[in-house]
């Protein structure tokens, strides 16, 4: 070799050597880095109800209408509709030029596909279905629905955003029994899924859908208004540990934590080059849901008497801590505070001042004979380990006698199935949380729902409640809507489908040189390096 090429060689090999760290910066401001509250195992975002599913499904696929921060559904993937027929026929008229991540156009056969499988996993839809005649795609940009009676919440319902997801897919991934996953990820949102990068328990890769359509307007709030994406490149970086998580945002080895734990505020608040904030004012509202199939609450008079022993203050300070009330919100009735539809109404016996000795009497008088509670706690989230050792201790206060079952989520999923006997391995009780977007109405609202043994575990039968959410349907506007919430709510401290336990705000965390980020859960539209 030639001194003159050699020499040429070792240029290039400098010049590459410096290069390279160039590179790899500007591939790493291409490039968020999430962590995620938990591992996504389920990917399809209609064949299940958890939020980090939803979160993911929002990136992948696309929704006919968009909610803002005022809980009004506005147009996203369509440009319009028009209400005819004193309000019976509805006509949804897409937007020009959307395409699917395979490249083929999106039409309204597609989306009429996608309505109907959706509609079978979420209430709020088969609700919708049931007051549907027909639902049909008269030509490529039009879906149709002709209904048997006026639905004037039909945007509302397709633009929810709470769980299950109403994600437009192509027709041939619609036609899939809703109880089973897709085997392909292929929307229309702004993201691509790279099922060749996710590797579960550590890494869910996405990428920006070079052709994706923002639309041109719209308030740009929460899942509303224009999804403009300023990254190539999302990467969630599973860290089951929080401590952990925590660490490698203060070192910046990640972008954005998405549940900032209350404990570690003070810490990250500290930390250079770091922000924290409340997203979603609806935050998480929890509840102590028991079984209506087997004593002791199987006695209406035993839930109602329960009433004044439930301290929802305690609750929440054992699940964010006594420094920070500003994290939490009492009372909290049948629906999400602040919100069109919550009030006050009815909650007395939750805001008059607790008596143990009283709620003993009470209990002993409406037939409690020192039966077992077996109630079940999941062991592996905080708020909800936290919860659960506050609920036990309150049940016990009043006299119950409680046996706490700790266990991982997923092992209490399995025994929340079982509707006998605690005796034959059955329960009484259990906490869990909700994020507060599920509590806004009646619409969609499992947990408040009666339609006994068919509903949600805890199989409560209430027919007035059901009643009162059929007219909520129906109703005219916003007044009586809210009217016939109150109706529910006073219902409900009746009939006690479950005890509301108190509603807490969830920060996240992310480098400071991020702007752009939404209200609401997280979304990686208009997120921006600084």
């Amino acid at each position: 070799m030639k001194r003159r090429t050699l020499l040429q060689g070792a240029g290039a090999l400098v010049a590459g050597a410096v290069a390279a760290p160039a590179l790899v910066r500007a591939e790493a401001a291409r490039t968020l880095r999430f962590i995620p509250q938990q591992d996504l195992v389920t990917l399809d975002p209609v064949t299940t109800f958890a939020y980090i599913t939803r979160n993911h499904g929002y990136m992948v696929f696309d929704t006919l209408y968009g909610m803002d921060a005022a809980y009004r559904a506005t147009p996203q993937m369509v440009e319009g509709h028009r209400v005819e027929a004193d309000g019976r026929r509805w006509d949804l008229i897409l937007r020009a030029g959307l395409r699917f991540h395979d490249g083929t156009p999106v039409l309204a056969r597609d989306c009429v596909a996608s309505l109907r499988r959706w509609a079978k996993r979420d209430p709020f839809g088969g609700s919708l279905m049931e007051a549907t005649d027909e639902l049909s795609a008269p030509d490529d940009r039009t879906i149709r629905f002709r209904l048997k009676h006026p639905f004037p919440l039909l945007p509302i319902a397709l633009g929810k955003a709470s769980v299950p997801v109403c994600a437009m897919m192509p027709e041939r991934l619609a036609a899939i029994d809703p109880f089973q996953q897709v085997p392909e990820l292929i929307g229309s949102g702004p993201f691509r899924f790279k099922p060749d990068e996710r590797v579960p328990g550590d890494r869910v890769v996405y990428t920006r859908f070079e052709d994706y359509v923002p639309r041109p307007d719209g308030p740009l709030t929460w899942t509303s208004g224009p999804k403009v994406v300023h990254f190539d490149r999302v990467e969630w970086r599973v860290i089951g540990d929080t401590s952990t998580a925590t660490s490698a945002l203060i070192a910046g080895e990640a972008d954005w934590q998405e549940y900032a734990s209350h404990d570690q505020i003070a810490l990250l608040q500290a930390a250079k080059g770091v922000s924290t904030r409340v997203l979603d004012p609806t935050g998480f509202v929890t509840m102590l849901r028991v079984n209506h199939l087997q004593p002791p609450f199987n006695n209406p008079a035993i839930r109602r008497a329960l009433w004044g022993g439930i301290d929802q203050t305690a609750c929440m300070q054992g699940v964010v801590g006594v420094e920070d009330p500003g994290l939490f919100h009492v009372p909290l009735g049948f629906f999400c505070p602040g919100t069109p539809m919550a009030s006050t109404d009815g909650l007395q016996p939750l805001t008059d001042p607790r008596d143990p000795a009283r709620v003993r009497a009470d209990l002993k008088a409406a037939g409690y004979g020192g039966e077992t509670v077996l109630l079940m706690v999941p062991s592996n989230s905080a708020p909800l380990l936290a919860l659960g050792q506050v609920a036990a201790d309150l049940l016990q206060r009043v006299g119950m006698t409680v046996e706490v079952y700790a266990v991982e989520f997923n092992a209490m999923l399995q025994r929340r199935n079982r509707k006998g006997p605690v005796s034959e391995g059955g329960w009484s009780a259990f906490v869990t949380n909700w994020s507060g977007m599920d509590w806004l109405n009646p619409a969609g609202y499992i947990a408040l729902r009666g339609t006994g043994e068919s509903g949600y575990a805890g199989w409560a039968t209430t027919p007035r409640i059901e009643s009162l959410r059929d007219a909520w349907l129906t109703a005219p506007d916003e007044a009586a809507r809210a009217a016939l919430c109150r109706d529910i709510q006073l219902q409900s401290m009746q009939d006690v489908p479950y005890y509301p336990l108190g509603q807490y705000l969830q920060p996240t965390a992310y480098r400071s040189r991020l702007t752009g980020i939404l209200d609401g859960f997280p979304t990686f539209w208009n997120v921006r390096p600084a």
